[in-house]
């Protein structure tokens, strides 16, 4: 068994409203310094030695994310 994470990112072109609002909310709450947020999805996926690379990306391009507005990266963090 192995532990994928797959990331998942809106595209810097592509207006972040949730990450904005963090943003502005920290600046409320004091903290200086934050010149940008940016909000994604975090998902970590047990697989088996079967999976391969090629099933993941089409997991993530698929399923996971929307490839029109979104990237990804693919970690393996565990055998």
């Amino acid at each position: 068994m192995a532990r994928v994470v797959v990331d998942v990112m809106p595209k810097p072109e592509i207006l972040d409203p949730q990450g904005q609002a963090a943003l502005r909310a920290l600046g409320r709450l004091g903290f200086a310094g934050i010149e940008e947020i940016r909000q994604g999805k975090h998902f970590e996926i047990e697989v088996d030695d079967t999976v391969d690379d090629a099933t993941l990306e089409k997991i993530a391009e698929g399923f996971l994310a929307n490839p029109v507005i979104e990237q990804w990266t693919i970690t393996r963090v565990g055998a």
